[in-house]
């Protein structure tokens, strides 16, 4: 079964361009990754400092491959006192059962 989430954080004001360049630079990396089926990145319109991380894995393994993988912390300890939050917000989506 596939897995599926969308990550949220906020950019501090004056780190917009820091971050892009960050996030750019993991999503090609992410995007890599055999078991990667998706990795979009997007903001807000209203809220251009408001980013969502659209992820999509072939597995649960797969996912927790991504997890291990040794370009995460870093990118990880970059980011974060650059955001508003202690950390993204990781949401688990499950698609619509018919």
């Amino acid at each position: 079964m596939r897995k599926t989430l969308l990550a949220e954080f906020t950019v501090l004001p004056g780190n917009e361009e820091r971050v892009a360049e960050l996030v750019e630079d993991y999503a090609v990396r992410v995007r890599e990754e055999p078991g990667n089926l998706a990795f979009e990145v997007y903001t807000k319109e209203a809220a251009p400092r408001s980013y969502w991380i659209f992820e999509v894995y072939t597995d649960e393994a797969a996912f927790r491959t991504h997890l291990a993988a040794p370009y995460g912390p870093p990118f990880n300890a970059a980011l974060q006192p650059l955001i508003e939050e202690r950390e993204s917000a990781l949401t688990f989506l499950s698609p619509l059962a018919r």
